[in-house]
């Protein structure tokens, strides 16, 4: 039976059942802070200089940021945070987040713990999804150059077939144990080749049900229009395509990128166009859905309830194996839990890895949210509201 009329986002009770009232605490102060400029922008250095020369913070970061938008530092740490998305019907999405690497030793060990993921999430229906990143396991510089379509050197060539043999081998278990890997988007002068990578991995293991999907960030000017051609490309050849539709995650470096090089900046030329592409991109996946499987990744609480409008005009199961909704662990729990309560899929990204490692990660959602017109207050108001409904 399906419930999709009882969907509200303002239901803060069903978008905090998981959360202690000690959770709710940390979560207000925690957004307090992110919501002060002046901390996201001396917090990155002062932590990075204290963690470089041994100041004993670490247990002060895990037990504050780290808690709220990261499972563990492994996956043993985070099955807790599995279990209790799991109780209020939200998949977890394992995300390894250690970044910035590019020692081939490496990258052979973020592919074994990628591996891990799949394998942890074959016997568990609580991670129905599973993610890497190409950087993770090949080096930028690399392929920028395959980008540029610049000649490799034989060392270079030798590197390349590292990096596509990490990527088979992680699709490969994907498919093996019928687990869908998604393939992170990243910065446009390396997307080409990440993109056809994984269109080849598509066309070799997504015959009879998705299980490579590709990213779609709807912030640049021509995504839209490569969801398009993608999509004609796998009816075409037999194949299902996978997609997750986000907005994007570089804006500022690529628009500095484009003004510094003197090219057309990729970007949309605002925030309106951007989520015009996105909801054309949901109307699109949603009217091709036999073909089509995606995951919308996204906060914006308009754009979820537009997908579930679609899900209704187009009389789809709210629960239609072919569509997701995902957000990021510690953020928009009203969304994610409201939506999962309604019937729908819902994952959370939950990463994870060595909390200096995952530093990066966790000081560009504090960039990104302050960055977000509105965010921070919107999550401040709903802890708020919920504190008071507790008489916290």
């Amino acid at each position: 039976m399906q419930k999709e009329h009882l969907l509200s986002f303002e239901n803060t009770e069903v978008a905090f059942r998981h959360a202690s009232n000690a959770d709710l605490r940390r979560a207000y102060w925690l957004f307090k802070l992110i919501n002060s400029n002046f901390l996201v922008k001396i917090g990155p250095p002062v932590t990075n200089l204290a963690l470089k020369i041994g100041l004993p913070i670490k247990s002060a970061i895990k037990q504050t940021i780290f808690k709220q938008f990261c499972g563990g530092e492994d996956i043993r740490e985070c099955e807790h945070t599995i279990q209790t998305l799991a109780k209020g019907g939200v998949g977890t999405i394992l995300d390894y987040s250690v970044e910035g690497e590019d020692s081939e030793q490496v990258f052979d060990e973020t592919r074994d713990e990628i591996l891990k993921t799949i394998r942890r999430a074959a016997k568990d229906p609580s991670i129905p999804i599973t993610v890497f990143k190409v950087t993770g396991v090949g080096r930028f510089a690399l392929l920028q150059k395959m980008d540029e379509r610049l000649p490799l050197t034989d060392t270079e060539t030798e590197e390349w077939q590292r990096v596509a043999d990490r990527v088979m081998a992680i699709c490969e278990k994907a498919h093996e144990v019928g687990i869908p890997v998604m393939i992170d988007a990243e910065e446009s002068w390396i997307q080409d080749t990440i993109d056809l990578l994984a269109l080849n991995m598509m066309r070799r293991f997504n015959k009879e049900k998705a299980i490579v999907y590709n990213t779609y960030q709807l912030y640049r000017a021509d995504k839209l229009a490569s969801l398009k051609q993608d999509a004609e490309t796998a009816k075409n050849e037999g194949f299902i395509l996978g997609a997750k539709l986000v907005r994007g995650a570089y804006m500022e470096k690529e628009r500095n990128r484009a003004e510094e090089l003197g090219y057309p900046s990729p970007i949309q030329p605002d925030k309106v166009a951007t989520d015009w592409d996105f909801n054309l991109a949901l109307e699109f996946c949603t009217d091709n859905i036999n073909t089509v499987a995606f995951v919308a990744g996204t906060h914006n609480e308009a754009s979820c309830l537009y997908l579930t409008e679609l899900i209704k005009r187009k009389t789809l199961n709210a629960d239609h194996k072919h569509i997701y909704f995902a957000q990021l662990l510690g953020m928009s729990d009203n969304l994610s839990f409201n939506l999962a309560d309604a019937g729908y899929n819902v994952a959370k990204y939950v990463p994870y890895g060595p909390v200096k490692a995952v530093m990066p990660y966790l000081f560009r959602r504090a960039q990104e949210n302050t960055a977000i017109s509105g965010q921070m207050s919107r999550e401040l108001s709903l802890i708020v509201k919920e504190m008071r409904r507790r008489g916290l």
